[in-house]
């Protein structure tokens, strides 16, 4: 047997002994967050089928992507310029 073997062995039996140590603490949070699930707005309805199921999830994810990308530019637009302007006001230059 090689060390990565012992090692994994030895995983294994710490998660096994810290959930018997910890079995009941375990078991109330994993049954309270399925409860905080249940009382959860998924953003899509069981009722529907199909890509139709994941719209307002689709939607809403190209509304992220393209706030970050707006985001990403306006802060890259502001450093350039910020940037090139302490530099001309020093007498630094970026480009020797």
């Amino acid at each position: 047997m090689s060390l990565s073997t012992y090692l994994l062995y030895g995983a294994i039996a710490v998660v096994a002994l810290v959930f018997l140590r910890y079995r009941l603490r375990i078991l109330k949070f994993v049954g309270e967050v399925k409860v905080e699930l249940d009382k959860c707005s998924w953003p899509w309805d069981p009722n529907i089928s199909g890509i139709k199921k994941y719209r307002e999830l689709l939607e809403s994810t190209v509304v992220v992507i393209i706030s970050v990308v707006l985001l990403a530019g306006y802060v890259t637009m502001w450093d350039f310029l910020l940037s090139h302007f302490v530099g001309w006001l020093t007498g630094a230059s970026f480009y020797k």
